[in-house]
């Protein structure tokens, strides 16, 4: 499967509904799937869509870890705890559930992106506190970008 990307600038409907980008619904599609898990981000406040095959690799991963870890807890309960499994409609849409828009922060104004193996949903304005180059450390980033060979 050819990853997820881009940037999509979406509106929700009255009912919490969100049209899923054409392109990624291309890609579902070649997956054979119409359905995606949407959960919390473990950090950041906005929502996480993915494909139920990757999904399950990830509940695999998580599983395998120590049930005992405060952070893997801290995972499973913020993360595995609020995912919803949801079907695209026959208009490309999902009905994004009400506490997980709440815990986004979403309004009507969505950002929806890609990254490779997953959707993120952000409210726009969040998206636009935490992706302006102006507000990172540059220096400090372009060094570990090296250190991972990027």
């Amino acid at each position: 499967m050819s990853g997820f990307s881009g940037k999509h600038y979406k509106t929700l409907d009255a009912k919490g509904r969100l049209i899923i980008p054409a392109p990624f619904r291309d890609i579902l599609s070649s997956n054979h799937s119409s359905k995606l898990i949407i959960t919390n981000e473990v950090f950041d406040k906005c929502l996480c869509a993915y494909p139920v095959s990757d999904w399950q690799l990830l509940i695999d991963k998580v599983n395998r870890m120590p049930q005992t870890s405060d952070a893997v807890k801290y995972y499973m309960r913020r993360v595995i705890g609020s995912a919803v499994e949801c079907e695209v409609d026959k208009q490309g849409r999902v009905l994004l559930a009400p506490a997980l828009r709440v815990d986004a922060g979403l309004n009507s104004d969505v950002v929806v992106l890609g990254l490779g193996n997953r959707i993120e949903i952000w409210n726009r304005e969040e998206l636009e506190g935490v992706a302006d180059p102006g507000k990172v450390d540059r220096q400090a980033f372009k060094q570990e970008f090296a250190s991972l060979g990027m």
